[in-house]
């Protein structure tokens, strides 16, 4: 099978600012640009935005402000992994001979429609992420005799690690007690177990290997890459405990990558809520059924930040078509050893975990040196 490099990457900081879409993806670009010298417009043969805010013609407009007239531009939308869905299709357009440049854009305003699901009649009036998190909330510390603060100390490891995220949103450490004194938004959930819708912009740009050699001289390698949709609705989920399309997208993309969870150096999970870290970590087949957090414990015991080195989504924020490039570029800088405070020793293999809707559908992608 053919090999896919990235090659090149933007980042815009993640902030509450009214910026216009098309500006938050020029700005991510122009980014990437700067950060690529050797990248010319003409050389783009693919514009994919990643938006959920998709009522503009978003592709050809970021296409003309950034002077390319690509072969191939259009918009993906789905929900918060569709960041990584357009990385997915930017490699199968590589691997298919279609072209050898793609260059990716993610934005997401604060106010993105793709916050709440319309359609999922299902939810009655409960429609906003914060009702599915709190179902797997109480689902997960009744079944494993979590408690609150152990959830607490996701967002308390997180916020942390963001501080050394020079993109993050809020960029402070906050305390056991913050967390537990917060707000309380339902019976199982307070303000600070989430993360906060943001505006952000994240861009990426993955060549073959005819051309990579141009851009760069420390390729990364998409080794591996799994997606599961299972349904949209999540009252059709058959477990409010676990993330069955994580499962499944994790085992393609180990098999796929020839690689086990014992090889992963870094990885960043979608922590949206807190309670969905250690199922994460679960359902990627990192730690036991209800141990998830036993391992999140042993990270903050040991000053680690294998997980979410970035801060995560709570710790960063969450613009919804950013998010899944944003986490794939903090790996890739992981991987090249560019992440400044946030570097882990020596990392050779990072994962992505990203997903959408309570783990309706989810990707995960295995990169490598």
């Amino acid at each position: 099978m053919p090999k896919v490099a990235i090659v090149g990457y933007g980042l815009t900081k993640f902030s509450k600012e009214d910026i216009e879409i098309e500006n938050v993806l020029m700005n991510s670009t122009r980014d990437l640009f700067k950060n690529s010298p050797n990248l010319q417009q003409k050389d783009i043969d693919a514009v994919l935005v990643s938006t959920n805010n998709n009522s503009k013609y978003l592709s050809a407009i970021l296409s003309e402000m950034s002077g390319i007239q690509p072969r191939i531009a259009h918009s993906i939308e789905s929900l918060c992994n569709s960041g990584t869905n357009s990385i997915v299709s930017g490699y199968s357009y590589i691997c298919s001979g279609l072209v050898d440049l793609v260059l990716i854009s993610g934005a997401e305003r604060y106010d993105s429609p793709g916050q709440v699901l319309e359609w999922d009649q299902l939810r009655g009036e409960f429609k906003h992420p914060i009702f599915w998190a709190s179902i797997f909330s109480k689902s997960y510390k009744r079944k494993y005799s979590v408690t609150e603060e152990d959830l607490a100390l996701v967002s308390v490891k997180n916020h942390k690690q963001s501080k050394k995220n020079p993109n993050a949103l809020p960029q402070k450490s906050i305390s056991l007690e913050d967390v537990l004194n917060s707000k309380k938004l339902t019976a199982d959930l307070r303000l600070l177990d989430c993360s906060r819708p943001c505006t952000g912009g994240a861009s990426i740009l993955l060549a073959s290997e005819k051309v990579y050699k141009n851009f760069t001289d420390v390729p990364v390698w998409i080794s591996g890459i799994g997606q599961k949709t299972t349904s949209a609705s999540f009252t059709k989920n058959l477990m409010f405990d676990e993330m069955e399309s994580t499962k499944q997208a994790a085992t393609r993309a180990f098999h796929m990558s020839k690689r086990s969870q014992n090889d992963i150096d870094v990885m960043e999970l979608h922590d949206a809520f807190s309670v969905c870290e250690p199922m994460a970590l679960e359902s990627l087949g990192f730690a036991s059924a209800g141990k998830g957090m036993e391992l999140v414990k042993e990270e903050i015991l040991c000053q680690s930040s294998k997980i979410n080195p970035r801060g995560g989504l709570i710790g960063t924020g969450h613009p919804l078509g950013a998010t899944g490039i944003a986490q794939t570029i903090e790996i890739v800088q992981q991987l090249e050893h560019k992440a400044e405070k946030r570097q882990v020793d020596n990392p050779l293999t990072g994962l992505v975990h990203n997903m959408s809707a309570g783990a309706t559908s989810s990707t995960v992608l295995v990169l490598e040196r």
